[in-house]
């Protein structure tokens, strides 16, 4: 399979967001508003009917839940050990390692979704539904967590006013209650849906950002390290280990080496920290996408 070929349109939809924000009266500040619209409405739609429109067997997908979640508590561990490792640690602004600890482990569901669906049909995305579904929350307390501590703000607080966990949430527990989504409403979610991942993927071009990038470069090489190389190799040794199938496999691959999310400077810069820096790690992590992902499936698979 050409994965380069199969990327394309979610990456030449990051860059027609990039051009579109850079080279037309569409600029930042209306893809600011856009950005809010797909992060709070939206894309919590999306994730909400993913999740709830095929039946879900937690029995069948326990072991990918298990690789999963497992992957993500190594991720976040490893990005919160940098400032403690021996050689690194020292030259890491602390501050700045709470705002971008999250790059290391958190993804970019738009591009998830998008390849999901074209790499194993509606079964895929039924799988990476899940995996959102469980693994959000744990990685929105990751993010969250490093930002309240140091900034001495409510973690609680913080964690309840974040609609991706309002919308997993409410999405899993009406799936378990048996929940469908009525025939007349299907049509308008799913437009919903599909505008939530082709603006969501143009925001994402459009806030990418290089400048900020000139200090912290140690903590940009590790937390980026973790994100497209270290994660990915975890996802191999756990897919054998889990004993997942092949589909299983080749979601969890992909779900390692997605770029990090777009939202992560919006949680930054709400939080008071340097949102220029983090919203240079997501640009790069974006292009590091790029060979990550063929990295992952074509290499590792």
């Amino acid at each position: 399979m050409n994965y380069a070929q199969l990327l394309f349109p979610d990456f030449s939809l990051i860059l027609c967001g990039y051009l579109v924000c850079r080279y037309t009266a569409l600029n930042r500040t209306v893809w600011q508003q856009v950005e809010s619209l797909v992060y709070f409405f939206l894309f919590p739609v999306l994730l909400f009917h993913s999740i709830v429109k095929s039946p879900l067997d937690l029995g069948a997908a326990s072991s990918l839940i298990g690789a999963g979640l497992s992957l993500g508590v190594i991720g976040i561990a490893l990005a919160y050990a940098l400032p403690w490792l021996p050689l690194l640690g020292p030259h890491i602004d602390r501050r700045d390692h709470a705002a971008s600890a999250q790059v290391a482990f958190r993804f970019n569901s738009f591009i998830a979704l998008a390849l999901a669906d074209r790499l194993a049909g509606p079964q895929g995305l039924l799988l990476i539904a899940v995996l959102i579904g469980v693994c959000v929350p744990l990685f929105n307390v990751g993010a969250v967590w490093p930002m309240a501590r140091h900034a001495q703000r409510g973690f609680l607080r913080e964690l309840v006013r974040n609609p991706l966990i309002i919308a997993t949430a409410t999405g899993l527990a009406a799936n378990l209650l048996g929940f469908a989504m009525p025939g007349w409403l299907e049509p308008t979610v799913t437009r919903i849906g599909a505008a939530s991942l082709a603006l969501g993927l143009m925001a994402a071009g459009a806030g990418m950002q290089f400048s900020s990038l000139a200090s912290g470069k140690l903590l940009m090489l590790a937390v980026l390290a973790i994100r497209h190389f270290v994660l990915p190799l975890v996802a191999l040794g756990l897919s054998h280990a889990f004993g997942l199938t092949a589909v299983q496999s080749t979601v969890l691959l992909a779900f390692s080496a997605l770029p990090t999310a777009s939202s992560c400077y919006v949680l930054a810069a709400r939080m008071g920290y340097n949102g220029g820096y983090v919203a240079g790690l997501v640009t790069l992590s974006t292009l590091l996408g790029m060979a990550s992902l063929p990295f992952a499936l074509g290499v590792l698979r």
